[in-house]
């Protein structure tokens, strides 16, 4: 498979048809490339074998994190915020604290975007299911959002996903299930270099066309 550091509009129009490509690490696709690519179904790689796995790995030990929840995560979410506390944990709340109805992916990318600019460890975003948040965290680059509703999602999550965000659905679990959860999540470290790899390639994946 060739092997560009920049792919331009002459480029693409001479790629075979439904063809890949690899993108060298730091290269570039012209934005008219760009369609052209798409136009003729041709798949760009980015070359990760050699892209740097630093920053990768989540925080750990988590000493500092975001919580925050939609209306109805409210309940739960203080239940957390308390018990984290009690563990000697730095714990920002970003809201809501009331009943009056929110928008998830509001607070969802405010406790993002607290990770992604390294002003917090990792975040916990609590809604009714925990999917939409985790879906609006997912948008902030730098932020892998992680649904996990029992321990062993939890454990994966990190280990193997390098979850820095974990999101809860208030309607789905517990208090007790919750604290559970969290628990495993924050003790579960992820340093294993295939693991890490494969993160490169989800990051890399946010640059292909």
């Amino acid at each position: 498979m060739k092997a560009f550091d920049i792919i331009t509009e002459t480029d693409a129009r001479t790629l075979e048809i439904g063809s890949s490509v690899t993108l060298k690490p730091g290269g570039h696709v012209t934005p008219l490339a760009a369609d052209t690519l798409k136009a003729r179904r041709i798949t760009v790689h980015s070359d990760v074998a050699e892209a740097s796995l630093d920053g990768l790995a989540p925080v750990a030990p988590v000493r500092a994190l975001a919580i925050g929840s939609d209306h109805g995560g409210v309940a739960l979410k203080a239940a957390l915020r308390d018990y984290l506390r009690q563990k000697g944990l730095s714990v920002l709340d970003v809201g809501t604290d009331g009943p009056e109805s929110v928008d998830y992916p509001d607070i969802a990318a405010q406790a993002a975007r607290l990770v992604a600019r390294k002003e917090v460890d990792a975040a916990i975003v609590i809604d009714g299911a925990g999917i939409g948040s985790a879906i609006a965290a997912n948008k902030i680059d730098g932020v892998r959002a992680a649904m996990c509703n029992d321990k062993t999602l939890a454990r994966y999550a990190r280990e193997h996903n390098g979850a820095n965000v974990l999101t809860l659905g208030a309607t789905l679990i517990s208090v007790d299930d919750a604290k559970a959860i969290v628990d495993t999540w924050l003790a579960t470290p992820m340093g294993e270099a295939r693991y890490l790899r494969r993160l490169a390639k989800i990051r890399a994946l946010e640059k292909t066309q």
